[in-house]
């Protein structure tokens, strides 16, 4: 397992804040699966959107207006998901989801992620943790069930 100390953890978070890789607009937004996540308690105000194709996440990206940890971790769960199936996509995004909420999670899949381990200590970040996650979710439901149909 990783382990970070936090002054490593704050360099991790404010390097994808200061210089998110993923952080634009698709230039063929057409073939992205998209959703917009906003807050009515900051200002995060995001566009989620994911391009899957043969049931791997070719690119994740996000655009939009979004706090130091919102962006960090958005930026963050980019890193982790391209290249991926929906379904590890799903088990990272479950695994994410439990850390935050201090359940039992497996370390091995969440890298840098780990980073906001202590999130469940600030109650009002949780929510700037998880924006670009839930989306992430949301989308790959409606994927899911579009695929149903």
């Amino acid at each position: 397992m990783l382990t970070f100390n936090p002054e490593m953890m704050r360099e991790i978070i404010m390097d994808h804040y200061s210089n998110p890789q993923h952080k634009k607009k698709p230039v063929d937004e057409e073939n992205y699966l998209q959703v917009r996540m906003d807050s009515t308690s900051c200002i995060d105000d995001i566009t989620v959107y994911l391009k899957v194709e043969n049931n791997i996440i070719a690119d994740a990206l996000f655009d939009g207006v979004a706090c130091t940890i919102s962006t960090a971790s958005t930026d963050i769960m980019c890193d982790l998901i391209i290249g991926k199936t929906l379904e590890q996509a799903k088990y990272i995004f479950e695994q994410y989801t439990n850390m935050i909420y201090e359940k039992p999670y497996d370390s091995s899949v969440l890298e840098e992620a780990l980073v906001f381990v202590n999130t469940s200590k600030q109650a009002a970040r949780i929510k700037c943790a998880t924006i670009g996650w839930n989306g992430l979710e949301k989308i790959m439901e409606e994927k899911c069930n579009h695929e149903e149909k």
